[in-house]
């Protein structure tokens, strides 16, 4: 069983998440991960030649509720718990500066 991902990749995809990991919970995700990828290898053994493509393992037909009008929550019971709001607006830290282009 050969490892698929490397403490680095693992450390990687942390900062990209902006997850801060202790060294146990990287060599913990590095084991875990690379045994879900040897997994995947040993699917790729399956023949699947004559297997149709699925988009639900069973037969479901229009599972769609009908639409109808209801009253909303309003303004108070939105903004009831959110941690920070501006007037009837929630309010959430800056994501882009001003150099961003959007």
């Amino acid at each position: 069983m050969a490892k698929k991902i490397d403490e680095t990749e693992v450390r990687k995809v942390a900062k990209l998440a902006r997850l801060e990991l202790t060294e146990a919970e990287v060599a913990e995700f590095t084991g875990q991960l690379s045994a879900i990828l040897d997994y995947v290898e040993k699917m790729d053994e399956l023949d699947t030649e004559d297997v149709e493509p699925l988009a639900h393992c069973l037969p479901i037909s229009n599972v769609f509720r009908d639409d109808c009008v209801k009253e909303s929550l309003g303004t108070e019971k939105t903004l009831a718990n959110a941690p920070q709001r501006d007037a009837e607006f929630f309010k959430v830290p800056k994501i882009l500066d001003d150099s961003s282009g959007a």
